[in-house]
């Protein structure tokens, strides 16, 4: 099973403010709606919490520590540790981790792929996607984008 991560960040890594995404541009959510599509999407409580309801057409994982379980739709799995992740979708071709920090911090080594949309700005922003080596990954731009004046690039790293 591939482990992949898709996020949105600033040119520091930036990825939020106040449990809610920094920019909301048209093309980066069909681009995570396109890449995610009819795959497991796994995710922290407080991502499932920023999101308008269950994403159709994806299993919805929540990640959390907390054994006492939390309401979350019947159509969420929660799970409690990246052991339980990997070990539950192993014979998966690929899952996507698709944030908080903490969940996508926990899960960077087992990444093989890393989709972002990187903006060419910088925000306030109180969480960061996980500094990583750029120099262990190989990077093809799949789309250079501008929306509303905001440059950004979807991005691609593939580990080698």
């Amino acid at each position: 099973m591939k482990v992949s991560m898709i996020a949105c960040v600033g040119a520091n890594l930036e990825l939020g403010k106040n449990n809610a995404l920094l920019w909301h541009l048209k093309g980066d959510l069909k681009f995570f709606k396109d890449i995610t599509l009819n795959h497991v999407v796994v995710m922290g409580k407080n991502t499932f919490k920023s999101l308008p309801g269950v994403l159709k057409n994806r299993q919805n994982v929540v990640l959390t520590s907390k054994t006492n379980l939390e309401t979350f739709p019947k159509e969420v799995e929660v799970l409690h540790g990246v052991d339980e992740v990997l070990e539950k979708y192993k014979d998966l071709d690929e899952i996507f981790i698709i944030g908080g920090a903490s969940v996508y911090k926990q899960f960077l080594q087992y990444a093989t792929k890393l989709y972002l949309t990187e903006v060419e700005k910088t925000h306030d922003a109180d969480v960061y996607f996980p500094s990583f080596d750029k120099n262990n990954y190989e990077r093809e731009i799949l789309k250079e984008c501008e929306e509303d004046g905001i440059k950004y690039n979807h991005v691609l790293y593939r580990r080698k």
